[in-house]
């Protein structure tokens, strides 16, 4: 694939990004480079390769998972603008 100076003027309006018409024929080598980059990732052979999230074997870290009545509404309302009964009291958005 190669990007040509029409190509970069139009990724360069949908990026919001003003260019100057100098500076094109620079940005169209730098597109094609990148671009040469990635087509030779396509060469790798990753039939064997496992999915992994990190490159660092980790497990995740779970807590237990049990239902509780919380116990402390009055802690969890502590901090909040208003409440009544424990719960919150927001204003009335709509009529």
């Amino acid at each position: 694939m190669s990007v040509d100076q029409k190509t970069v003027k139009k990724i360069a309006h949908l990026a919001r990004i003003r260019v100057d018409d100098e500076d094109v024929p620079r940005l169209r080598d730098e597109l094609n480079s990148i671009l040469k980059w990635v087509e030779m990732l396509s060469e790798v052979d990753t039939d064997n390769v496992e999915p992994m999230t990190s490159a660092v074997q980790t497990s995740m870290k779970k807590r237990p998972d049990v239902v509780t009545l919380g116990g402390h509404p009055e802690l969890i309302v502590a901090n909040a603008p208003a409440s009544e009964d424990n719960f919150f009291m927001v204003p009335k958005v709509v009529e």
